[in-house]
This record gives C-alpha cells, structure tokens and sequence, in this order.
C-alpha cells in the first residue's frame, strides 16, 4: 500500500481557510511561528478570523501582518505587549482580546487535541480571569472549569518533515506546535526540509504524520523575518 504524501501547493493549502475560520498559528515569538503561511494568509484575505497565538507578534511581522490587514476579529491570546500596534486596535475596540494565562493556553489547546471538552483548575481563583466562568466543588474546593480550545485550522512550523507529514521541531519551535497540530481539524505545516519516508528516525518525531493534513515546502532561503540562526 502506497504511502501519501502530503505535500501541497502552499496556495492551495491555505485556500481552503474561509471567513469566521479559527486558526491557531504556532510559535513562541519568532521561534517556531509560520511566517510564510501567514504571508500567504495575508494574500489569500479571509475576514472576520479568530487567531489562536499565544503573542501578537512584533510591529510589522506574523500576526501583525493580519491585524494591519483588517483581518482578525477576534485574537485569545497570552500577551499583545510586544505589539503596540495590537494593544492600539484593542483598546480602540477593533478588535477583541481574550487573555489567557500562558499555562492555561497551553493546557486548552492540549486538551481539545486529548478529545477532552476541559479541566479544572485552581488557577485565577478570585480574580479577573475566574470572571464568567463555570465553577465547581471537589474536595472541599472550588475549581474553575477551563474549556478545550480547538480550531478549524492550525498553521505550524517545522525544521524538517517526510513527506508522509511526521514533524521535527528545532529547539524552542518546541512550543506551541506540537499541541496545536493536535488540536485543529486541519492542520498545515511549513517545513525547511522535506526528506522521503523513512528519512526521520521515528524516536526524533515531536508531532506524527496522522495530525498533518498539508505539508509545504519553504525555499532555501527563509525570509528575514524567520531570524533564524545557522544551526
């Protein structure tokens, strides 16, 4: 039986990303975010998106580059600190924010890729992020009930992929990409190199090809913005 490839046209993969779509975008800052997916996004113009990130990015790079387009109506988030163009658009209510507690982010977005609908936690107990949610009372306690977070798409970064789609995450790309590959129901994966099956020793994958529905083929030479050192 033939293996697929999943290798795609990084037009036609990210044509299929409609208005009102969820998107995670992986990344932890520079590391390990998509930026030519995100390009493509750009130029592709879907409207009225949710962005799932765990940053804004900086001024003039990634999620910016969405925010300047008009594109986002909604952004959940850990920080926007390091993006003033971002903090500017949510507070002239141009967009909405939903702060997430970095942990918390990480933990939702994990659990929607396990199959689970949330957990609870203590964390936030008794302050603004406690405000509208569901409680409950275990073990003489009261517990914030914190939802799964899951997406229509995921957009993740990746140093090296088989065709097949099995990922390989270079140092701190290690981040978000990994959970939210699981938790989208599409997911698509730009990779800097792309070797045959069987050209990645099973015990050095971070995300399993079962998770990756698209795989694109980045240039040689990454764009600027990537800051990527010479490994």
């Amino acid at each position: 039986m033939p293996v697929l490839d999943k290798s795609t046209d990084l037009t036609d993969a990210i044509a299929q990303i409609r208005d009102g779509a969820r998107v995670m975008i992986g990344g932890f800052g520079v590391p390990g975010t998509p930026f030519t997916l995100i390009e493509e996004l750009v130029r592709h113009g879907p409207k009225n998106l949710t962005i799932i990130k765990n940053d804004a990015n900086e001024p003039g790079m990634g999620v910016d580059w969405l925010l300047s387009a008009g594109m986002v109506r909604r952004l959940i988030t850990s920080h926007v600190g390091l993006n003033g163009n971002a903090v500017r658009m949510m507070n002239a209510g141009e967009i909405e924010v939903e702060f997430v507690a970095q942990g918390i982010l990480a933990e939702r977005i994990r659990a929607a890729g396990a199959g689970l609908k949330g957990f609870v936690t203590d964390i936030g107990i008794g302050t603004l992020l406690s405000e509208g949610k569901q409680t409950v009372e275990m073990d003489g306690a009261t517990w914030l009930i914190e939802p799964a977070l899951e997406a229509d798409f995921a957009l993740v970064h990746a140093a090296r992929a088989d065709t097949f789609g099995n990922l390989v995450y270079a140092a701190t790309a290690r981040n978000f990409n990994p959970l939210m590959a699981m938790a989208a129901n599409c997911t698509i994966a730009e990779a800097e190199t792309i070797v045959e099956i069987g050209g990645i020793d099973p015990d050095a994958v971070h995300t399993p090809a079962p998770f990756v529905d698209h795989l694109v083929a980045l240039p040689e030479q990454l764009m600027e913005v990537y800051g990527v050192v010479q490994r």
